[in-house]
């Protein structure tokens, strides 16, 4: 007896341990910018028409992340715990996502398939934010059966500006920004590239897409 009271109250430390130390790292990911957060796994309330239109609230949390056929699982195990349902000795059929969360700028519609919601959710978690910024902005930009027009092929990086996404394009085809031949070593110091114009040119002739988000931006190549 003596042990198992000793064990319980380690384990009552641990627990008090654990707990102080969760707290902690909440408080620590709450002071952190937005960008270097954990990020809120996809996920989404389903919830019962039967017991809504009847005044209940009566649904279920899940990962969205499953594949679609687990989340339709889900959602007809709620349905066949409806209370209203029970208690009128009839079957709920019926069911809405009625909130969600971990999607990013994507705004779930309430009868949102959920093939679509298992690909995007599947998407966040393997790419990031990014992949809600690809499916929100980008996906409808090209003809479905265009093999190239996917997040992988598109997707150019996340930069903290389109400067940066610049020079790291030009560091990749050799250019430099300070090393200009042909030109005499003593007109360096006056030649300069306009990469923002060069950018601005590539946003207006469609050549790249360029999207607010994460740590400064996320760029896409649309050519």
């Amino acid at each position: 007896m003596r042990i198992d009271e000793t064990r319980g109250t380690q384990q009552a430390e641990v627990a008090e341990d654990e707990g102080a130390m969760a707290e902690a790292a909440t408080q620590v990911e709450e002071g952190l910018p937005s960008w270097e957060r954990p990020p809120t796994p996809p996920r989404v309330y389903l919830a019962s028409l039967t017991d809504y239109n009847a005044g209940v609230l009566h649904g279920k949390w899940v990962d969205a992340d499953h594949p679609a056929e687990i989340l339709g699982e889900v959602a007809q195990e709620m349905l066949a715990e409806s209370p209203t349902a029970a208690s009128y000795g009839e079957t709920a059929e019926e069911w809405a996502v009625h909130d969600f969360e971990g999607f990013g700028n994507v705004r779930l519609r309430e009868y949102e398939s959920l093939d679509e919601i298992s690909e995007l959710a599947q998407g966040i978690v393997e790419h990031g934010g990014a992949f809600g910024v690809w499916w929100e902005d980008i996906r409808d930009m090209a003809p479905e059966d265009d093999p190239d027009h996917t997040f992988e092929h598109r997707f150019e990086g996340e930069f903290s500006s389109t400067t940066e996404w610049a020079e790291s394009m030009l560091d990749d085809m050799g250019v430099s920004l300070d090393y200009f031949p042909g030109v005499p070593e003593g007109l360096w110091p006056y030649v300069q590239l306009d990469v923002e114009g060069w950018v601005r040119d590539m946003e207006m002739n469609g050549e790249i897409q360029v999207v607010e988000g994460g740590r400064g931006v996320y760029v896409f190549g649309l050519l």
